[in-house]
């Protein structure tokens, strides 16, 4: 970038869909641990519930439980996240497509970057670890059980932004499900909708600033355009 980046930018990354593709390994988690229970689950299921945290697609999509048996919602989750985590381990995990070249670019501009996610803050160390996106990271990097209320609710944003000390106006969401425009709209960020997993149509009403096909399309200049224009 030629000039200097406008003061106090944050950018806020979701993780699936965006950072990382593992759309696969949680496909395959959810229909083991169906099978293994003798559950319903299909692949509509699947698709409606992506973005969502534990909580609510396992009483609200999947219906495995009712929505205040707290206890076997959480079960059924840890379960299925132990599946998960088990899958990443067996399988070659690498960042999405200009991630690598994106984050590089943003650290050599000095503006700081966060993630704010559906998923287990387990789940993300193990993510980052494989990848190597924790040496960009760091401890900037909120999950599931660091706020009280999952995407369409801004919380989980709104966190990591606080993280890496920048107001919400200043940040960009960058994400790829339909809850996390939501939520990054319900932040008062703007946001970049990547379509790694839904369609561009899908997001043309959806209030995102910006879509693009990868993220190889995104830098530190068009980060610091969207933020002043």
């Amino acid at each position: 970038m030629n000039t200097s980046p406008p003061p106090l930018i944050g950018v806020v990354f979701d993780l699936d869909g965006v950072l990382i593709d593992s759309h696969n390994q949680h496909e395959r988690s959810w229909f083991r641990l169906a099978d293994e229970l003798g559950r319903p689950l299909t692949k509509e299921q699947f698709k409606e519930s992506f973005g969502m945290r534990n909580e609510m697609c396992i009483p609200d999509v999947f219906g495995w439980a009712a929505r205040d048996d707290h206890d076997t919602i959480r079960k059924l989750g840890e379960q299925k996240e132990e599946l998960y985590r088990e899958l990443l381990a067996e399988d070659k995990l690498e960042p999405l497509p200009g991630v690598m070249a994106l984050v590089e670019d943003l650290a050599e501009n000095e503006i700081p970057i966060s993630l704010g996610s559906s998923t287990s803050r387990k789940n993300i160390e193990v993510c980052f670890r494989i990848t190597g996106l924790d040496r960009f990271f760091g401890e900037n990097y909120t999950g599931a059980e660091d706020v009280s209320h999952g995407k369409p609710a801004p919380d989980v944003f709104l966190e990591a932004a606080r993280k890496i000390n920048r107001q919400p106006v200043d940040c960009v969401v960058i994400e790829d499900a339909h809850v996390g425009v939501e939520a990054g709209i319900a932040a008062g960020m703007k946001v970049i909708a990547v379509t790694t997993t839904h369609p561009e149509e899908s997001f043309s009403t959806s209030g995102a600033s910006r879509i693009v096909d990868s993220l190889e399309k995104v830098d530190a200049e068009f980060i610091c355009e969207l933020i002043s224009g």
